[in-house]
């Protein structure tokens, strides 16, 4: 693996203990690009279907754009700025850049073999991507069809001393050109733009394709009329996408966010794709055009901008892609009735529900809770956060009703949700349209937790019913990303999230809380306490193990904590599906930490937290993953799950976890990531995807539970048991 590792000092456990011995950290970039070849392995792993091959070659396309125009982009300017690293012993932003660079140039040529891969699949499976050189016979069909359907919306630019450079968008494909007036003899530089609103992929004959921007390379004398052209290629343009908005200083905040969404079609470049054809000309008119160093130039080989490829992964043959799965009713919320849908107030009141998506239906919990209480009369008030939703969210939609009726209905809209601001502005406005009050949250503070709280009058009393989780709500997702969300009346985590509300849309400014651990509040505190306990439990001889399920781990505080636990002898299991950096194995620091990744069939986005703690284990989930950003500058929230059904569930799914061994990745004492299979040396049978759903469609055919006392006490779980 190719990796900065730095020696760097930090925190590792209670307020007032001296700075820890320097430890070996991985550099959080890198991380983030080993992650995206483990999706990359996925798109060259033959076992996977066909159609899911290629979706994650797009999925790869997508991330890598996203890594530029925030991270690469961050690092450029901290490196104009020659600014000091804002992590202690972190290395210069120049010396991070070129390590991206090179590893992102490996990553290419691993991208190039995989779309051969697929392609060669393809054709196999009676689906292929032709091209426009090998289908003469088509050339004039696609000649008539260019003049009829892509001609009038192609707009052709020159570069002379009347017509400067273009303005080029960013993630824009275009075809770059050399050609000459026969008549001045002047050679001249032009740029078509590959327009987006028409399909990347031609279909010239029952599932064959050929690319578009192929096609209107083939037929620029048609919009260069008596020129002639020397030298036609392909290139793309990333831009800096980051937001820089002062938030103290915006009178208006959404108007403010809306200056900046435009702002962002004109940041600098900072990535620059060419075909591998280009000659050398051509490309240092493009990188002085649009404003890059050569070192930021790409030459790629084939197709450029595999993002396009979710239209061929879109393809009607389900024979090329997964079985179908269809996430389960949760047992406890079957209707009695197929004509009646399920009262999910009652089924709370009976005990905590803890559900976990896709293996069980969003729409059968979650989103029929928030539909339930929108439709109750008896519901007072709902209150809500919204990070990010489907475009067409069923959600807000319940919510505009509810506050149509006169529900008290409010709604923290984060509309600084990175890439989401305009679909969060939209909902924002309809909402506040309909009557919801419409908060936006904490100055400097993103909200990134997932709470709904609902009032409820019932007899002379007020309930209040309570959704946390560790996913959006937004019902597109909840079929891809794992979550678990729990459904709970328990008073305290009522009033809890009550509380945390008031924080959110007032002026509390309270920072501890019953049950609920809340970033930026307490958060960071509790979780190096939390696992600081569990060493001095290892030291006194008692049971300690330590079991973190995260998208990223990156905190220096919370690595160093780590180290510092293991060295006490606690055992550790870390599930990290992206970024880590936590450096497993090194003598002295880590011997004994386990790391493992798990990447397949659905994005690992689920937070869950467990402590042995002397054989009263607790268990946590919610919204946060161990970064900086989410324990100091972002509003998080999690919560204990205590009820011992939930408990046993939420452990039945982390020993699956532990044991995958078809799509799971350990980190090894190298900092190299190997598959679990590769170690062992022998194909994986254990696959987590394909276990959970059995285990979710059984749970659902089974006898639901005897009906329970509502929260009558909770005793502890019994890991051995």
């Amino acid at each position: 693996m190719t990796a900065i590792v730095r020696r760097t000092s930090a925190k590792p456990a209670s307020a007032g203990r001296k700075a820890g011995s320097e430890f070996p950290y991985i550099n959080r970039e890198l991380s983030s690009l080993e992650f995206n070849r483990r999706v990359l392995y996925e798109a060259r792993d033959a076992r996977n279907p066909v159609l899911e091959r290629v979706k994650f070659l797009a999925i790869f396309a997508s991330n890598m754009d996203e890594f530029f125009q925030i991270r690469v982009a961050g690092l450029m300017e901290q490196a104009a700025a020659k600014a000091a690293p804002t992590t202690p012993g972190e290395h210069p932003a120049a010396e991070q850049l070129g390590a991206i660079r090179s590893r992102f140039r490996e990553l290419l040529v691993e991208q190039h073999a995989a779309f051969e891969e697929v392609c060669s699949a393809l054709y196999e499976a009676g689906l292929e991507i032709v091209d426009y050189t090998e289908v003469p016979e088509h050339h004039a069909a696609l000649r008539q069809r260019f003049i009829d359907e892509i001609s009038p919306v192609l707009t052709p630019l020159t570069v002379d001393p009347g017509h400067p450079f273009p303005y080029i968008s960013t993630l824009s494909l275009s075809v770059a050109i050399r050609l000459e007036d026969p008549d001045e003899h002047e050679e001249r530089f032009a740029r078509v733009k590959v327009p987006p609103v028409l399909p990347r992929f031609l279909e010239i004959e029952p599932h064959r394709f050929v690319l578009l921007e192929q096609v209107i390379a083939a037929n620029l004398d048609r919009l260069f009329f008596g020129m002639t052209i020397h030298e036609k290629h392909f290139f793309r343009i990333t831009r800096n996408a980051d937001l820089e908005l002062e938030e103290d200083e915006a009178d208006d905040l959404m108007m403010a966010i809306e200056e900046e969404l435009r702002r962002r079609r004109f940041g600098e470049a900072v990535r620059l794709e060419v075909d591998q054809a280009m000659p050398a000309s051509m490309r240092r008119i493009l990188e002085r055009g649009v404003g890059v160093d050569p070192e930021d130039c790409y030459e790629i080989s084939g197709m450029l901008d595999h993002t396009g490829l979710w239209q061929i992964a879109a393809q009607d043959r389900p024979d090329l892609r997964l079985p179908p799965y269809s996430p389960v009713v949760p047992p406890r919320l079957v209707p009695p009735d197929e004509d009646e849908p399920a009262d999910v107030f009652a089924a709370i009141r009976a005990g905590d529900i803890l559900v976990h998506h896709p293996y069980e239906s969003f729409a059968a919990s979650t989103q029929r809770f928030i539909a339930q209480a929108a439709g109750d009369p008896d519901v007072l008030s709902i209150k809500m956060t919204l990070y990010r939703t489907s475009g067409d969210s069923p959600i807000v939609r319940d919510l505009i009703s509810a506050a149509e009726r006169g529900t008290e209905v409010v709604v923290l809209v984060e509309i600084k949700a990175r890439f989401d601001e305009e679909a969060n502005i939209s909902w924002a406005r309809k909402l506040e349209q309909a009557g919801a009050h419409v908060v936006y949250g904490l100055v400097g503070l993103k909200t990134h937790s997932k709470t709904v709280l609902v009032v409820r009058r019932e007899a002379s009393t007020l309930r209040l019913y309570v959704h946390i989780g560790t996913g959006n709500y937004n019902s597109g997702t909840a079929r891809l990303y794992t979550d678990f969300g729990l459904l709970t009346c328990r008073p305290e985590l009522g009033a809890d999230v009550s509380d945390l509300f008031n924080v959110l849309t007032g002026l509390s400014r309270q920072r501890d809380f019953r049950r609920l651990i809340v970033a930026p509040m307490n958060l960071r505190r509790w979780i190096l306490e939390m696992i600081q306990r569990e060493a001095d439990h290892a030291r006194a001889g008692r049971p300690a193990r330590i079991i973190l399920k995260l998208n990223s781990l990156v905190d220096p505080a919370c690595v160093a904590a780590l180290y510092a636990a293991r060295q006490a002898g606690v055992e550790i299991d870390l599930i990290i599906r992206g970024i880590c950096s936590l450096w497993p194995g090194v003598p002295g620091v880590s011997e004994g930490i386990r790391v493992r990744s798990v990447v397949g069939q659905y994005l690992e986005h689920s937070r869950v937290f467990h402590f042995a703690n002397d054989g009263h284990p607790e268990w946590y989930i919610g919204s946060a993953d161990l970064m900086e950003r989410n324990l100091d500058r972002r509003v998080e929230a999690l919560v204990p799950i205590e009820d011992p059904e939930a408990q046993r569930s939420i452990q039945a799914v982390i020993e699956v976890l532990l044991a995958d061994d078809r799509h799971s990745w350990q980190l090894g004492p190298d900092g190299a990531y190997r598959r679990t299979e590769e170690l062992t040396g022998v194909p994986g049978t254990i696959d987590v995807f394909a276990m959970l759903q059995e285990r979710a469609i059984a749970s659902s055919t089974a006898v639901a539970a005897a009906p329970r006392r509502p929260h009558a006490g909770i005793g502890s779980l019994d890991p051995t048991a």
